[in-house]
C-alpha cells in the first residue's frame, strides 16, 4: 500500500470518528476522553486531539476530562432578545447596580440582561470584576477604571462569551462579594438552568465562590424549563426582576428567604415584596 493511501485511510478514520462524536454529543451532551478512547480503540491523546479539532470548528467545547456539545445561539434570536423587554432589562440592571456597594468584588454572567447590568454599573466606583462576557468587559473597561479579569478561550461570536475547558478553574481562583447571574428559565419547581452545559459549569464555579448571589432575570423567564440544570432558585440571595412570579414560586422564595426586588421599567421606582 502506498504511503498516501495510508494517510488517506487514517484521515478517513479520523473524519468518521469526529463525525460520530458530534452526533453522540448532540444526543448525550457529554463524553469523557476515556470513553472516546475505549469506543474507538485510540489513545486518550488522540481523543484529546479530536476534541481540540472539533472545538476549533465550533462544534464542541472542551471541559476537564472530556467535551460537551456546543449549542450555538441563533444570532437572530439573540438580536431579538436585545429588543424584547429591553426597557425592563435596563430597569433590572439599574436596580442591581443600586444594590451593590462601591469597591466590591463581583462576577457577572453573560447575556443581554447582564449586559444591561454592566451599563448601569458604570455609576459605581472601585469594582473588581470577573466575567466571561467580552461585551460586559468592554462596556466597563471603556467607561470605568475597574479592575477587570476575563478567562482565555474561544469567543462565541453571537454574544462574545469566552469559553474553554479551564474557565471554571479560572473563575474558582477568585472570591466574590456578589455573583450576578441570569438564566434561561426558572421552572415551577424552582430549578434554574440554561441551555449550554459549559456556560452552566462556569456560572456554577462562580456561585461556589460567592458571598451573595443575585439572580437578574426578566419575568418572561418564569415557568420556563431550561436544558441544563444550574441549581435551585433557593441558592439565590436576591432576585431582581420586573414583575412578581406565580404564587408557587413566591412561596419557594419566602421559604428560602430569598429577597425579591421589583424594578419598575417606566418610572424607575422600585418596590420590594
Amino acid at each position: 500500500m502506498h504511503i498516501d493511501d495510508l494517510n488517506e485511510d487514517e484521515d478517513g478514520k479520523k473524519g468518521r470518528r469526529q463525525a460520530y462524536l458530534v452526533r453522540y454529543l448532540a444526543q448525550n451532551h457529554y463524553i469523557s476522553l476515556e470513553e472516546i478512547a475505549s469506543r474507538f480503540s485510540v489513545t486518550t491523546q488522540t481523543a484529546r486531539r479530536d476534541i481540540m479539532a472539533l472545538e476549533r470548528q465550533g462544534k464542541v467545547r472542551r471541559l476537564h476530562g472530556g467535551a460537551v456539545a456546543s449549542i450555538p445561539l441563533d444570532p437572530v434570536v439573540y438580536r431579538q432578545r436585545r429588543i424584547v423587554n429591553a426597557e425592563r432589562k435596563e430597569a433590572i440592571g439599574k436596580r442591581v447596580a443600586e444594590l451593590l456597594p462601591d469597591n466590591a468584588s463581583i462576577f457577572i454572567d453573560t447575556g443581554t440582561t447582564c449586559e444591561a447590568v454592566a451599563r448601569a454599573l458604570v455609576a459605581r466606583k472601585g469594582l473588581r470584576v470577573v466575567t466571561y462576557s467580552l461585551r460586559v468587559a468592554t462596556t466597563l473597561s471603556e467607561a470605568t477604571d475597574f479592575t477587570i479579569a476575563v478567562p482565555g478561550g474561544f469567543v462565541r461570536q453571537v454574544d462574545a462569551g469566552v469559553f474553554s475547558q479551564n474557565s471554571p478553574e479560572f473563575i474558582s481562583a477568585f472570591k466574590f462579594d456578589y455573583v450576578i447571574i441570569s438564566v434561561s428559565g426558572i421552572d415551577d419547581e424552582g430549578d434554574i438552568g440554561d441551555d449550554d452545559y459549559a456556560e452552566v459549569a462556569a456560572v456554577r464555579a462562580a456561585m461556589q465562590q460567592a458571598g451573595r448571589v443575585i439572580l437578574a432575570i426578566d419575568s418572561s423567564k418564569f415557568g420556563r424549563r431550561a436544558l441544563v440544570r444550574l441549581g435551585s432558585v433557593r441558592e439565590a440571595d436576591m432576585i431582581v426582576t420586573d414583575a412578581k412570579p406565580a404564587d408557587n414560586l413566591l412561596q419557594i422564595l419566602e421559604q428560602s428567604r430569598t429577597e425579591l426586588h421589583l424594578a419598575e421599567a417606566l418610572t424607575g421606582n422600585v418596590g420590594q415584596g
